[in-house]
């Protein structure tokens, strides 16, 4: 299920909720007053990308539990 971010239109309150797919947004409310008046805001995310040729892997102490030089 993806979560998604929303903004409630009576007390301006941001939060995200886990929502499944047959959800309907009749459904959803402010988990703060209560409102049904609530929209869906854009929702970012962020990927981790590292290099393995200067990972500091080379002996295992990286830390991370994978270490893609061994």
């Amino acid at each position: 299920m993806p979560i998604y971010a929303y903004r409630c239109n009576k007390c301006w309150e941001s939060f995200e909720l886990l929502v499944g797919v047959t959800a309907q947004d009749a459904e959803l409310r402010c988990p703060e007053c209560g409102s049904a008046e609530i929209k869906k805001r854009p929702s970012t995310f962020g990927v981790s990308v590292s290099s393995s040729s200067d990972s500091g892997c080379s002996n295992g102490s990286c830390g991370t539990g994978f270490c893609p030089t061994r």
